[in-house]
């Protein structure tokens, strides 16, 4: 049985048999020489909120605080977001921490639910219902058998607080990310149409810390991730990526695996560990990268034609997902029209980058 130590606070969990934050780096952000590449074109369209929770002792806290950074330079220098769209709260803001560089960044603050809320009200201001909304908790997480929790500074927002927050926004297309302790639980309460949900436990009784983190944010821009080698990496392709490394690590170190994330992506509430009964269609067309403007090179009706290709992509996943539900002619028939309106956008695409 694993020993827990437990804050005043409750609910609050720290696991003392979780895997050390002084362990090896994942493959992916190895200390080695690395090419350092063009920033990526911004896209303004995209939102998203990094919340780095209470570690409980300073190693976690610097953890934490250092996959949160990282996190963030992937989505403001390599996919394309706008800084002044990137909300960074960690345990340390303001703060000499090792590990934080946020002191000249336009949206940085200590990780409290008050600065969550605001982060989400600046991001529900200025997102309109084509926009893309990013966010990742990273930490500890908490459940009592009957909410889940998110450890924060101060008192905690718990998942049904989050759904509220998400269902605000003008936009259904939301990717939300808890990677701690305990966050299996979150799946239910936060699912809904066009959400992509990943959780890094498949309970709230799988209160270990977590190492799924460390290998999402690396597979966000590891070229190893992009397993159908479409030059991108969409959010089920990071998913699978960080699930193969965390099952992995544990296995290296000859330990049981203590989490096993989840994903939800068709509003049903209930995740699974692979793309299967329904899951992972949305994730499997969905990139937070800016590559479509990039190819576009300020072309705004090239630009437009991507990004109805992206959406037809999508509609044909959706489709396949539906298969089952419906009889065979109508599947093949709706199928048929997507494609034929997919190979006309595909064909004006070709006539305008010649």
């Amino acid at each position: 049985m694993a020993l827990c130590a437990c804050s005043a606070s409750a609910g609050r969990v720290t696991n003392l048999n979780s895997p050390s934050p002084q362990e090896a780096k994942p493959a992916a952000q190895a200390d080695t020489p690395t090419e350092k590449k063009p920033r990526a074109v911004v896209d303004p369209h995209k939102f998203a909120l990094i919340v780095a929770g209470v570690g409980g002792e300073e190693a976690y806290t610097k953890k934490f605080t250092t996959e949160a950074n990282q996190l963030y330079d992937a989505l403001t220098n390599r996919l394309g977001f706008d800084e002044k769209n990137v909300y960074l709260l960690t345990e340390s803001a303001g703060t000499p921490t090792e590990g934080a560089h946020d002191a000249n960044l336009p949206h940085a603050a200590r990780s409290t639910a008050e600065e969550v809320r605001k982060a989400m009200a600046a991001i529900k201001s200025s997102a309109s219902a084509d926009s893309l909304v990013f966010v990742m908790l990273i930490g500890h997480g908490s459940f009592d058998a009957q909410q889940a929790k998110f450890n924060l500074v101060g008192p905690d927002l718990a998942a049904k607080d989050y759904a509220q927050l998400l269902s605000a926004l003008p936009t259904r297309r939301v990717i939300f990310i808890n990677s701690a302790s305990s966050s299996g639980e979150f799946v239910k309460p936060l699912a809904g149409e066009g959400r992509v949900v990943i959780t890094a436990t498949r309970s709230g009784n799988e209160q270990n810390a977590t190492m799924f983190a460390e290998y999402f944010i690396a597979g966000l821009s590891d070229d190893a991730a992009d397993a159908d080698k479409n030059g991108r990496i969409s959010v089920l392709e990071a998913f699978a990526y960080a699930t193969k490394l965390t099952a992995d690590y544990y296995k290296t170190k000859n330990r049981l695996a203590t989490e096993h994330a989840l994903i939800d992506d068709n509003g049903d509430g209930t995740g699974h560990e692979e793309a299967t009964a329904g899951d992972g269609t949305v994730a499997k067309t969905m990139y937070i990268d800016s590559k479509p403007l990039a190819q576009a090179a300020g072309d705004t009706e090239l630009a437009r034609l991507l990004g109805e290709r992206q959406r037809l992509e999508e509609a044909v996943e959706k489709l396949k997902a539906r298969k089952a539900e419906l009889k065979p002619e109508e599947y093949e028939r709706q199928l048929e029209d997507l494609l034929v309106e997919l190979a006309k956008v595909n064909q004006t695409i070709k006539a305008k980058q010649k």
